[in-house]
């Protein structure tokens, strides 16, 4: 059976397909992640349901947000978990089921944040620098940014880190690995800053700081992702 893995780029297309931030539609953004037939293929109902042309804004259960965050690379979405995150952890910045029962786009993209942040932040520091840019959960229009765009920004970047070649120039290609990765880092977030629109000058520094850290977490989720799989490999023997 087809495994169906989606990037966190994947994932932020998939977003902005549903909430009209794009031209292109969901089945249009899976098939091109995945070279086949999806119209014949055996997949998780919840991509099932994306698929299908929607009349009015698509709304996700908890149950369905789980199911469609355990889909993206290097995630583990237990739904326990979130039903946790959202009565207490994050309750702030998740707020009530804004369609009915069901959570808006831009509420799973926030609970995909979260679990990103998890990798490297405890809840209160989660809260304390998310807030910096949304503000008022119940009131978007005072958000810095909102965040689909975010968790697209720093899926682009990350994507750029570990699905394709180093071609970026680093400006002053000196010292160490670390270091160099750490710089590149920086000048992909700096460079995406234009890409948010209508953000004032005085909170660009913001946003630029925001956005590092979202790429240095889910940075470090691959590297426990990969730790994992040595720790297995060495437990069984086997090469990696």
């Amino acid at each position: 059976m087809e495994t169906f893995t989606l990037t966190r780029k994947n994932m932020a297309d998939l977003l902005l397909s549903l909430n009209g931030g794009t031209n292109r539609t969901p089945l249009m953004v899976l098939q091109d992640v995945w070279s086949i037939d999806l119209s014949s293929a055996e997949m998780p109902p919840i991509l099932q349901k994306i698929m299908k042309p929607a009349k009015k804004e698509i709304g996700f259960s908890l149950k369905e947000i789980v199911s469609l965050g355990n889909q993206i690379e290097f995630t583990s979405f237990p739904q326990s978990t979130i039903q946790n995150w959202v009565k207490r952890d994050v309750k702030g910045l998740i707020g009530s089921p804004k369609l009915g029962k069901k959570y808006t786009t831009e509420q799973a993209a926030m609970l995909f944040i979260v679990e990103d942040l998890k990798a490297t932040l405890d809840f209160d520091s989660i809260r304390k620098i998310l807030t910096l840019v949304f503000n008022n959960i119940e009131d978007t229009t005072d958000d810095i940014v909102n965040p689909t765009d975010l968790y697209a920004a720093y899926a682009s970047i990350f994507d750029k880190i570990h699905h394709r070649p180093l071609q970026a120039k680093i400006s002053s290609p000196t010292g160490s690995v670390n270091q160099l990765i750490d710089q590149y880092i920086k000048e992909e977030c700096q460079m995406m800053l234009p890409s948010f629109n209508g953000v004032k000058e005085e909170n660009l520094n913001i946003v630029l700081n925001v956005l590092i850290v979202s790429v240095l977490t889910v940075q470090s989720s691959y590297y426990q992702a990969v730790t994992k799989e040595y720790v297995n490999a060495a437990l069984l023997g086997h090469r990696v």
